[in-house]
């Protein structure tokens, strides 16, 4: 059965006392009803200043995992501003964001650098939630497919099975983030289903079949339940919504 997983992405927001209380909010709220059988995996990407904060606060053995937004491509160097995935690794962060269309549209990050930070993310112990998605005019040109088919080719399909083995795939529809727009379910099963084809492609059916599939564009408490009702959707990534405690615990108890 597929790891059923919500990860918070708290973009570039919050103060670190912000931070601290909001991870003590999300923790006492999960703790006040059982999780039960459904209970998802649960990862929460702060800013790089507060990861090791965030972290220490996180219940031992509990659904909360530690994320970051980004790492750089080399373990160590001379790259002044830059956190390596080495670095993260040793605040305890089990995930890595790696890929999102943030990146890839400020700071021009390509599938070739994408590929470098992957392997590095992996070398380090990290598991990478590797983006892919189409803007609005590539979707208007019905260029969706053969778009997300290039970006898992060119980014991700250098990995060996192994290694493959350790990604979570997060499918952004550009268009519906920050938004307020969301694909309908039916759109989000059918691009989450095309993913899951070209996986079994690349690889196997076994890796197509076991590879967790998030859904990143404008999620909500509101839409949770069906978005994570489809067949090849096992999850959100998470953005604005993660940053109010009460509808990130809904979302999760979408499930």
């Amino acid at each position: 059965m597929r790891q059923k997983i919500v990860a918070g992405n708290w973009k570039m927001n919050l103060t670190y006392p912000a931070a601290l209380a909001l991870t003590d909010e999300i923790t006492a709220l999960l703790a006040e009803a059982p999780a039960g059988p459904a209970q998802p995996l649960v990862v929460v990407c702060p800013p790089f200043p507060f990861l090791a904060g965030v972290g220490e606060k996180l219940p031992k053995g509990g659904p909360l995992h530690l994320g970051a937004q980004n790492c750089h491509q080399k373990e160590s160097g001379a790259f002044t501003g830059e956190v390596s995935a080495p670095m993260l690794a040793s605040v305890g962060c089990e995930y890595v964001i790696l890929g999102h269309s943030e990146r890839r549209q400020h700071f021009r990050e390509d599938d070739a650098l994408l590929g470098q930070k992957l392997k590095t993310a992996l070398a380090a112990g990290l598991k990478p939630i590797f983006c892919v998605g189409e803007s609005l005019e590539t979707r208007e040109a019905d260029d969706t497919f053969a778009f997300i088919a290039k970006q898992l080719k060119d980014g991700l399909f250098h990995l060996s099975n192994e290694e493959f083995a350790q990604v979570v795939v997060a499918y952004e529809p550009i268009w519906a983030i920050g938004t307020g727009k969301t694909a309908t379910s039916a759109q989000a099963q059918e691009v989450h289903a095309f993913i899951r084809e070209q996986v079994a492609r690349a690889y196997t059916a076994d890796a197509a079949a076991s590879v967790s599939i998030l859904y990143g564009g404008s999620a909500n408490a509101q839409n949770a339940r069906e978005l994570f009702g489809q067949p090849d959707v096992d999850g959100g990534l998470i953005g604005g919504a993660s940053l109010k405690a009460p509808d990130f615990v809904a979302i999760i108890r979408s499930f």
